[in-house]
């Protein structure tokens, strides 16, 4: 097993390139497209679901038991609800969980039928001091307080469907991605294409330096995590192993490691696989990689709708340090290079147990405790 050399360039490059392309949950074609044509740069074989969730195979000795690592393509966004009353401009729904908070302000392109686009801005229903005085500082921050201001000539619902803006088009918000030079990056949309960014850099480095694999790993991207579906429609019978790859939350009261990796031991469905989690830390420790562990109470991710579809899986979930997670976040390089290092280390790691390559048998190497 080897501590590969990871591509930080290429790192960079990728997630750079899917911070501009538009995909909130439900418009997610552009970006599926894009890591489609990626894998292809890299020879890695794959396969699309009918909506477009992606499953690459990197292949080892032995195809059963074989494990997953999972990233999702979809990001937050919004969908028009319908217009107010007052002034035409259109009324907002969320797609995803995140709070009307960090909406307010954002830049943001709304997709129409025939593709047209048209850009505007998302403003709380007052937004100006010089007209509303101290009101606009007591308005509740909630979705329904909110309106679209598009850049057009409108002046009412009438106007605004004549140019073709109807109740259900797709609103995709503008990452506004600065890479700073000392290696923090931030943007909107970093959860979770850090992670689509780092898988495929720690991918990279396994097919360059030619080290064998002892089990398939498959490479799985979603496509609608952020809505609660994640890795519930793309796995097969045969991993016993599916490894999440998304976001730490960086807070005062988390444990996230900042500059490293995390590996969370829980979150809001429950207890990860003890076995699987520990693992991931003992190869954090032996190869000297930047770790630490979390819980997280508000949190979900790939994993948890594997599980609830039914799938009888070993789970797990890594995480880069992202600050102001659903907000404007901010992560950082190296935290993106210890995770990729650890994802290279695991993709090389044997089976956690020869068993596992049946959905149900005898004992075997079942573990056991003392």
């Amino acid at each position: 097993m080897k501590d590969l050399n990871i591509d930080l360039g290429y790192l960079r490059r990728i997630l750079s390139e899917l911070l501009e392309i538009p995909s909130p949950t439900g418009m997610t074609d552009l970006a599926v497209v894009y890591v489609c044509d990626e894998l292809k740069a890299l020879g890695i074989p794959f396969e699309l679901t009918r909506r477009g969730a992606i499953r690459a195979d990197l292949k080892g000795r032995r195809s059963s038991p074989d494990r997953a690592i999972v990233t999702h393509v979809d990001t937050l966004g919004a969908i028009i609800k319908g217009f107010h009353p007052a002034n035409g401009w259109p009324r907002l729904s969320p797609v995803g969980h995140w709070s009307a908070r960090f909406a307010e302000g954002a830049r943001c392109t709304v997709y129409s039928d025939d593709n047209r686009q048209t850009t505007g801005t998302i403003l709380p229903l007052k937004a100006s001091g010089h007209t509303y005085g101290d009101e606009i500082d007591i308005q509740p921050s909630t979705w329904e307080n909110l309106e679209l201001r598009l850049d057009a000539r409108v002046s009412n619902e009438e106007e605004i469907r004549e140019i073709g803006i109807n109740v259900g088009d797709m609103i995709a918000v503008h990452p506004m991605p600065y890479f700073a030079p000392n290696g923090f990056i931030c943007s909107r949309h970093l959860d979770n294409k850090a992670g689509v960014a780092a898988k495929l850099a720690a991918a990279k480095a396994i097919l360059e330096s030619g080290v064998p694999l002892p089990m398939d790993c498959h490479l799985l991207f979603t496509i609608s995590e952020e809505v609660g579906v994640g890795a519930s429609h793309v796995l097969h019978g045969d991993v016993a192993e599916l490894l999440s790859v998304d976001n730490g939350t960086i807070a005062s009261v988390q444990y996230t490691c900042d500059y490293g990796v995390t590996i969370a031991m829980q979150d809001s469905t429950g207890p990860f696989d003890w076995h699987l989690t520990r693992s991931l830390i003992s190869l954090c420790k032996k190869h000297s990689i930047d770790h630490s562990r979390d819980v997280f109470n508000h949190y979900r991710s790939d994993s948890a709708a594997a599980l609830e579809a039914g799938n009888d899986i070993r789970t797990a979930l890594v995480c880069f340090g992202l600050d102001a997670s659903h907000g404007f976040e901010r992560t950082h390089m190296d935290s993106l290079h210890a995770l990729s290092r650890l994802l290279a280390l695991y993709m090389q790691s044997p089976a956690l147990f020869e068993r596992d390559e049946k959905p149900i048998g005898p004992v075997g190497d079942f573990p056991a405790t003392d």
